[in-house]
């Protein structure tokens, strides 16, 4: 479901054109001031990059006056970007209905829009980073996200987040599944669709997709059909388990406990780990006798002193499971390795982990 338009109301704006320098533009929108553009479109992006790469640079130079915890030097890693998605917001473009910019050798943007959010049916202005975004993601759906052990490029909806950290998904498709018949298994917070996916392909007989994000359940419907999985795999709409007793349920929850400030980041940060603990604490419920629950969880977290170590066994332990095995893969992104990264020392100390855990039984001890 497409999002409203990002129309922006300012109150002090200038008119600027080509000829308007970074510092100009950095000065003005500093001081709580937007900017109209009406030069072309080529160099208004040009200057929304120059004007990232300033605040990036003014931010590199600010170096705290103590080391700080992993948990501060987050905290403000998410300050400072909040404050640089402010700042370039308020490069703003006229825009006619129907998303027809009204920049000099604009293309047209209208499909990578109204793709994104709902129609524009009124004169607005709108932030050029915003539609940048959606030009970006139209582009990314169209071309597709390949996957290793799918057969056609994942679509990747806007306001979906793409599961472009593969190594996650190696472990999806390595680790043994449950013995016996799997007739039918669950994923929760489905997004995209790419686990339910790879479940199917390894030989589920059925899955049930599960997400509370009606984009979310739009972009996977679409890959299953693309995938030709549409009569294996079920979408329900739902912020629950589904009913009944299952021999295989998997969750990639966000990996971060934190406030999320867009539907997006909603993927990633999750207040209070609610989804960990609601999926930890009613599994077992839900598991046949002999079946698995995969929890697929970052550690980032720990490392980042977001939440103590040994939270996620006391929450296993809790919730009445046992932990059979955990197979764990180190990240692959470049992050991990780029040492001027604020968070570097975190992102490198970082393991995925899949945890495969069962109920527990009278005669098995608790997870240590």
């Amino acid at each position: 479901m497409p999002i409203p338009p990002p129309i922006a109301c300012p109150e002090r704006t200038k008119r600027i054109d080509d000829q308007c320098s970074v510092k100009t533009a950095f000065e003005w929108i500093s001081q709580g001031g937007s900017l109209i553009f009406d030069g072309t479109y080529t160099n208004a992006r040009q200057l929304l990059g120059a004007l990232g790469r300033h605040i990036d640079a003014r931010t590199n130079k600010r170096k705290p006056a103590n080391d700080p915890s992993p948990r501060d030097a987050f905290n403000r890693y998410r300050q400072q970007q909040s404050q640089r998605v402010g700042l370039l917001n308020r490069v703003l473009i006229e825009t006619e209905p129907g998303y027809r910019l009204v920049l000099k050798k604009a293309p047209d943007v209208s499909a990578a829009c109204s793709a994104a959010f709902t129609p524009l049916t009124q004169k607005a202005l709108l932030p050029l980073r915003q539609i940048l975004g959606a030009v970006s993601a139209w582009e990314w759906r169209k071309k597709g996200l390949a996957i290793n052990g799918l057969d056609q490029p994942l679509s990747v909806h806007y306001g979906v987040f793409s599961p472009v950290r593969g190594e996650y998904l190696d472990l999806v498709r390595s680790v043994p599944l449950p013995g016996g018949r799997i007739e039918t298994a669950v994923d929760l917070g489905t997004g995209t669709g790419v686990i339910a996916a790879l479940l199917a392909q390894r030989g589920v007989e059925r899955v049930i997709a599960t997400d509370t994000n009606p984009d979310a359940i739009a972009c996977a419907s679409e890959n299953f059909e693309r995938l030709g999985l549409n009569e294996r795999i079920t979408l329900l709409e739902t912020n629950t388990f589904a009913p009944g007793q299952f021999k295989l349920i998997v969750c990639n929850p966000p990996w971060l406990p934190g406030r999320p400030t867009s539907a997006l980041e909603s993927a990633v940060y999750d207040p209070d780990s609610q989804m960990t603990r609601h999926f930890l604490h009613a599994l077992a419920g839900h598991l046949e006798s002999d079946g698995e629950g995969w929890l697929i969880m970052s550690d980032l977290a720990e490392h980042l002193q977001l939440r103590p170590a040994g939270t996620l066994e006391a929450w296993i332990d809790a919730g009445g499971l046992q932990l059979i095995e955990k197979h764990c893969t180190r990240p692959t992104h470049p992050r991990a390795a780029d040492a001027s990264d604020p968070l570097y020392q975190a992102r490198s100390a970082e393991s995925t982990c899949l945890w495969r855990l069962a109920r527990r039984h009278k005669h098995l001890p608790a997870s240590s």
